[in-house]
């Protein structure tokens, strides 16, 4: 039934769309986006893009952290993340990069466009041709969006600040909005003259281009994660940290759907199918989940088995809540490494830094003389990753207590042996 689900996306029956998931990465889906065509696809925390065709995935690797957005232009699929690239697929290569990590991609006839928290914008010209940065506009750019012609483009960050650049001058024209917290998501609807934004301390708002005005559909729930437009721009769908989608009928302005979506955690990505009848949603589980929309007043919620970092900690060992905590989002126990972010630790201990086979480490790594043990590891998470292999991949986080350590050390060693 599942298979027949997932078809049905692809030919669209609306009368018979049917909830469906896609499983098989290794970490949170961060980013979605369909073709005209009915593919899928999304971007992980497992550092990969799934690009979905009949619930199989075909796995695009290439980017060296977590992938943050991805985007369908033509023949051309585009992704970029926390390595700072934006890459171009088939073929991932390398088409710009930032100074820091990029977390959303737009797309016009003649140009792709990054946000990046390195506080600019990249826009990379489908020709080849020389790309152009716009800013620095001094805060971290969280989203960008092309007007209809792909001669304006609209941005806004963490400033607060909702700005209109000119393209081809790659100049700033206007600061249409300058709210008091950071704007993390924003959606154009340039038939209908009006773009949805929805920021930091929880607020979603929709601004007619014309006249100013907006309606408001903030509730008592932050930060606001992801905006979808329907294909016929009917339905707004909107995703916070604390689990909720809401669905906002454009035509009457009123919420037609509102209900938890997950289990536990956010919903950090939005996106509709391609003929409307159904929405997408990822967060913290490692599977992207779709409800029909006539099926959302009962929906079935993400996350029915809850990763191990989402365990009742009271259930757990000190040491196994250390590695629930810092470690099991990017790192499995198993042989098979399960697509995390990071290596597998199975067999980890006596195991020389960046030798495992079909993980693509960090230079630094691979090139250190670490041999893993019970004082390399307490030296890892004693100084930090960026203090004790400067370089890494690996995020930024300590143990500051010295029995923590031990316990996760002594966790690790019963947990990583072969024979377990």
């Amino acid at each position: 039934m599942r298979g027949l689900a997932f078809a049905l996306v692809l030919i669209p029956l609306p009368a018979l769309a049917e909830f469906f998931t896609l499983k098989g990465h290794g970490g949170p889906i961060m980013g979605i986006a369909t073709a005209p065509d009915g593919r899928i696809a999304t971007a992980s925390f497992d550092n990969s893009v799934g690009l979905w065709s009949d619930q199989k995935p075909q796995w695009l690797e290439g980017h060296e952290a977590a992938v943050n957005s991805v985007a369908f232009n033509g023949t051309a699929i585009y992704s970029a993340g926390d390595d700072f690239t934006l890459r171009r697929w088939p073929g991932g290569e390398i088409v710009g990069r930032h100074k820091g990590k990029i977390v959303d991609i737009a797309a016009s006839k003649t140009h792709v466009a990054t946000a990046s928290w390195d506080g600019t914008i990249g826009l990379w010209p489908e020709d080849g041709s020389e790309p152009k940065v716009l800013g620095p506009t001094g805060s971290g750019v969280n989203a960008v969006v092309f007007s209809l012609d792909g001669k304006e483009l609209y941005s806004a960050g963490i400033d607060g600040v909702l700005r209109l650049w000119d393209v081809a001058r790659g100049q700033e024209k206007l600061r249409l909005i300058e709210h008091g917290f950071g704007i993390n998501e924003l959606v154009l609807n340039a038939q209908d003259n009006w773009i949805a934004y929805g920021t930091v301390d929880g607020v979603t708002r929709i601004r007619d281009l014309s006249t100013g005005e907006e309606h408001d559909f903030t509730l008592d729930r932050r930060p606001i994660l992801a905006l979808a437009l329907s294909p016929d721009r009917s339905m707004l769908a909107v995703g916070d940290g604390e689990g909720y989608i809401m669905v906002i009928d454009t035509q009457n302005w009123h919420v037609a759907h509102d209900f938890r979506a997950t289990l536990r955690g956010p919903v950090w990505a939005l996106a509709f199918s391609t003929d409307g009848q159904n929405i997408h949603a990822g967060g913290i589980d490692e599977a992207m989940y779709s409800w029909p929309i006539s099926a959302l007043h009962d929906p079935e919620q993400m996350a029915a088995a809850e990763p191990s970092f989402l365990k009742n900690p009271e259930e757990m060992s000190n040491g196994e809540r250390q590695f629930a905590r810092k470690c099991s989002i990017c790192h499995s126990l198993t042989p098979d490494g399960k697509r995390r972010a990071g290596p597998t630790l199975y067999g980890v201990f006596g195991r020389k830094a960046g030798t495992l086979p079909g993980y693509f480490y960090s230079d630094t790594l691979q090139d250190s003389d670490i041999i893993w043990n019970d004082e390399t590891i307490n030296a890892l998470f004693d100084e930090g990753p960026d203090h004790y292999i400067p370089g890494t991949k690996m995020p930024m986080q300590r143990i500051t207590q010295a029995r923590d350590r031990d316990d996760l050390i002594t966790f690790l060693r019963r947990a990583t042996i072969p024979e377990n």
